[in-house]
């Protein structure tokens, strides 16, 4: 009788050096052996790593796996958390059915491909603002304060129905609570003004309906405090996520120069450029889910209680899957690819975030031609410890033409 594999000791995050863009090489190592690994937990825990495409896609849809915030165990490194407490009412992505189902179907009308691509033109206006104020400001800029934080939150203003009045400061709130360098009191400080003010604007809307999303949610029977808790979600997926993907994305362009003129010559291929670009960055890189049966998978007997570590980025990257899954190739057919999860989860904004990724590249690849980094590629300061990869900064300059 063999004996069962060593447990892999914690969530591999260690990308390969001068390779910024490429998940931990341990990831591949363990996908080779077999697409499902056991993993200690930092609260010695031991669960799942998941590290093949199609295992990955079977847990998503599985409703056996539960997305419970209390049933997990967290498998990032940092402060380890004894127990998770259960997610507030309106907090929809980690509880289960029916509660989930009642919130998504109140809220999956709201964001149709129809509906976001009626946005495409708003979207456009914000983005072409951002590069105007850019080119007046002249080079260099941090693309990521100048760029890619203000078109994800300026969007979530006019989703929410944000008075323009407020709009400077909401900004300005929401940008901390996003700056992982700012210390640790400012950015809670940041969540807590966001939260009243959330607080006050669901009131608002109550009292004074305007056309925006958060105002059609008053209609229905859902309380204040889920209407604000479903806001700070919407926030937190729709700004965080999508400026990092911006920014991310950006840098990945700037590294494939062939890659960028094939985008700046041909503004049509903004489609595929943008799936690939999701698959091949994978931001939202780690998913969790726990067994709530015994289930029988892959030739493991995962265990009721187990939590699985879902490696986004290694499905993304399987071979099984897609053809020389390292190399960035704009043209490629991405389809399939698992950066906005599957299953009853699936991004909800998903659509949105698109619309937002095929305006912004070709656009920003169009104005600025000659957009190049100001320091070397690997003193670009990343979020290496975060469960949303991307970049802190990224210092960008062009010829001006003066």
């Amino acid at each position: 009788m063999t004996s069962p594999p060593t447990a892999v000791t914690g969530l591999p995050m260690t990308r390969p050096a001068g390779c910024p863009f490429d998940p931990p090489r341990e990831l591949a190592r363990l996908r080779e052996q077999r697409p499902i690994s056991r993993m200690l937990f930092p609260d010695g825990h031991v669960g799942r790593l998941v590290t093949g495409y199609e295992s990955t896609r079977a847990i998503l849809a599985d409703p056996r796996f539960s997305s419970r915030h209390e049933l997990t165990h967290n498998p990032f490194p940092g402060p380890v958390i004894p127990e998770i407490p259960p997610a507030p009412p309106g907090m929809f992505i980690g509880i289960d059915p029916p509660e989930h189902t009642r919130y998504r179907k109140l809220l999956a009308g709201k964001f149709t491909a129809r509906r976001m691509r009626l946005l495409t033109e708003r979207v456009q206006r914000i983005t072409e603002e951002q590069l105007d104020a850019m080119e007046r400001h002249g080079p260099p800029v941090d693309l990521v304060t100048a760029f890619a934080l203000p078109i994800p939150t300026l969007m979530i203003c006019e989703l929410l129905g944000v008075p323009y009045a407020q709009r400077d400061s909401f900004q300005h709130h929401a940008i901390a609570v996003s700056d992982n360098d700012a210390p640790p009191e400012e950015r809670y400080a940041a969540m807590i003004a966001l939260g009243e003010y959330l607080q006050q604007l669901v009131q608002a809307k109550r009292a004074e309906p305007t056309d925006d999303l958060l105002s059609d949610l008053t209609t229905g029977d859902l309380t204040d405090e889920e209407l604000t808790n479903i806001g700070s979600l919407l926030l937190g997926a729709g700004l965080d996520t999508s400026a990092n993907m911006i920014a991310l994305g950006v840098f990945a362009l700037l590294r494939h120069p062939a890659q960028l003129a094939a985008l700046r010559d041909d503004p049509s291929l903004a489609d595929q450029a943008v799936e690939e670009l999701l698959r091949y960055l994978s931001i939202a890189h780690t998913m969790t889910r726990t067994a709530l049966e015994d289930v029988e998978l892959d030739g493991h007997t995962v265990k009721a209680g187990e939590t699985l570590a879902i490696s986004i980025q290694a499905g993304n990257r399987d071979p099984a899957t897609y053809t020389d899954p390292d190399l960035l190739d704009l043209r490629r057919n991405a389809s399939g690819h698992l950066a906005f999860g599957h299953g009853m989860h699936l991004c909800l904004g998903h659509q949105l975030a698109r619309v937002e990724l095929r305006v912004a590249y070709p656009a920003l690849a169009t104005r600025f031609p000659t957009l190049r980094l100001t320091i070397p590629t690997e003193d670009v300061p990343m979020r290496t410890n975060s469960d949303i990869y991307g970049v802190h900064r990224l210092p960008v300059t062009w010829d001006s033409g003066i």
